[in-house]
């Protein structure tokens, strides 16, 4: 989609964010569009992200800044562990062969969410210059590979981002089937382990639409980012006792989780849900 590039506040490196309430409302041709340009360094990403904002922009645009609102969020404790893929874990988890690993290849995460065809998708919004800057991201602790791997071959994981305890989901892929939902439910075990409240999703597709997902107002969104940031950071390892914390419990059940608000009162099981920007 072509953007009018004069109709939104152009940033050089260093600078403020302006406030997230200017970005593009829902209804316009880029919902949630703050602003353009800055950079990609460390510094900048962790301020943007601090205030519920993230990079995103295919090749040939600028640096584009988003902030939508309604946000799409994961609540780890309304994660639907549906019959198929709780079998596919139970069966995961007995299989010496097939394991979850942090942090052990996150260059090929990243490169192979690049470059997994997609459906009905010619390009990729993960640029080079992407990849570098979440590699940086990663060697300064704030971004994490979730990685699926069976016989010792990486067959599909996500990647994310986290500080303290808000953790952003990026992207995934999957070289076999369910390779990226087993990352996921990983990952969502690992949260619930650790207390951690929901994932980011960012974008609106049709991937979590039956695994729990939800539209948050972005004030609340950015209420959730300023009560878990400054907690301590999470040490991502992956325990095999964390499966008990999806696999023991059902959606929906009673947790030590935040309270989240759904805007105009819409039922959660009915909401169009998001899920990471996706390679299927």
């Amino acid at each position: 989609m072509p953007y009018d590039f004069n109709a939104i506040p152009w940033l050089h490196s260093g600078a403020t964010f302006p406030p997230t309430q200017q970005a593009w409302p829902a209804h316009s041709p880029a919902p949630g569009l703050l602003a353009a340009g800055a950079d990609l360094e460390p510094q900048t990403l962790q301020k943007a992200y601090a205030q519920g904002i993230y990079p995103w922009f295919n090749p040939g645009e600028p640096i584009l800044w988003w902030s939508p609102n309604p946000r799409m969020v994961l609540p780890v404790d309304q994660f639907r562990l549906h019959r198929s893929l709780r079998k596919t874990l139970v069966h995961f988890q007995k299989d010496a062969r097939r394991t979850i690993r942090f942090d052990s290849a996150f260059l090929d995460v990243i490169h192979a969410c690049a470059h997994t065809p997609r459906n009905a998708a010619p390009g990729t919004w993960i640029s080079p210059a992407m990849v570098q800057a979440y590699m940086r991201l990663h060697q300064e602790g704030k971004a994490h590979s979730v990685e699926t791997w069976v016989d010792d071959r990486l067959v599909g994981g996500l990647y994310c981002v986290s500080l303290g305890h808000a953790v952003f989901g990026e992207s995934m892929f999957s070289r076999i089937s369910d390779a990226s939902k087993i990352a996921l439910a990983a990952l969502v075990a690992f949260c619930r382990a650790h207390a951690v409240p929901m994932i980011d999703c960012q974008q609106n597709t049709k991937h979590l639409a039956s695994l729990g997902g939800v539209a948050i107002d972005r004030e609340d969104f950015q209420r959730h980012i300023r009560t878990n940031q400054d907690k301590p950071a999470l040490t991502w390892h992956f325990d095999a006792g964390y499966w008990d914390c999806l696999l023991k419990r059902s959606a929906g059940e009673a947790g030590s989780f935040e309270t989240l608000t759904v805007p105009n009162g819409q039922d959660r099981s009915a909401e169009p849900l998001p899920f990471l920007r996706t390679v299927a």
